[in-house]
């Protein structure tokens, strides 16, 4: 079974990616002059970080009419290295409209059933997210919750099989370490736009229990693949 090929998560999917490349095209196109601008993109990367550190709630409260969404590619690879993991308890740091947490649900309804934990700052994505869900017919699956997920994601209810890490960029590292008790030896995290320093120093450094390498996919968007290995 295949929940990502029935016509009404099929369809909503595709309506959804058009609607986010529609809505986010200025933005790309902003960034990508801001990249061409500077001396490279990882000084860029350094600068959008260090203006999260400052005020990460308002920096994205700009962006609260953006997709930000993962493409449909990397959408395809969530739900694959989902259902070969066999998760299902996932959490998820960035629901935005959500369009990640749909591949991911289909996932875990595929896989048998189980929970996803999504975690939203902007509370007009989150509900725009739960009514995405509710039209595919997987909101039984997850609970978005509203807010900070330094608070938000504190308790998780049990062992995370694998998390998506996809929200503010500053805050990868210390989302991780906040799930990292809780996380399963084997457990995936996937991260994209993982551009912080100390995020991919602390998951490709081996002493931390983590077997980590940059993936291909979406080249340029920083995905970043680690294992659980403690």
């Amino acid at each position: 079974m295949n929940t990502l090929n029935t016509e009404c998560v099929g369809q909503l999917l595709k309506r959804l990616h058009r609607d986010a490349e529609v809505t986010d095209g200025p933005l790309i196109q902003e960034m990508l002059t801001r990249l061409e601008a500077s001396d490279g993109a990882t000084e860029q990367m350094a600068e959008v970080i260090a203006e999260e550190r400052a005020d990460y709630r308002r920096v994205y409260r700009g962006y609260a009419e953006h997709f930000l969404s993962v493409s449909p590619d990397y959408g395809r690879f969530l739900y694959a290295v989902a259902r070969a993991s066999k998760a299902t308890r996932i959490v998820e740091f960035g629901t935005s409209m959500g369009i990640s947490t749909l591949y991911l649900a289909a996932a875990i309804r595929d896989n048998g059933g189980g929970q996803l934990i999504g975690s939203e700052l902007e509370p007009s994505k989150a509900a725009r997210a739960r009514s995405h869900l509710e039209a595919a017919g997987l909101s039984d699956l997850v609970d978005i919750r509203e807010g900070d997920a330094l608070q938000t994601l504190q308790a998780v209810g049990g062992e995370v099989d694998l998390a998506l890490i996809d929200g503010a960029w500053s805050l990868y590292l210390p989302v991780l370490k906040l799930l990292e008790p809780h996380l399963r030896p084997g457990a995936v995290i996937l991260a994209e736009n993982a551009f912080a320093a100390d995020y991919l120093g602390y998951v490709r450094d081996p002493a931390n229990g983590y077997i980590a390498q940059a993936l291909p996919i979406n080249d340029g968007r920083g995905n970043e693949f680690a294992v659980r290995v403690l």
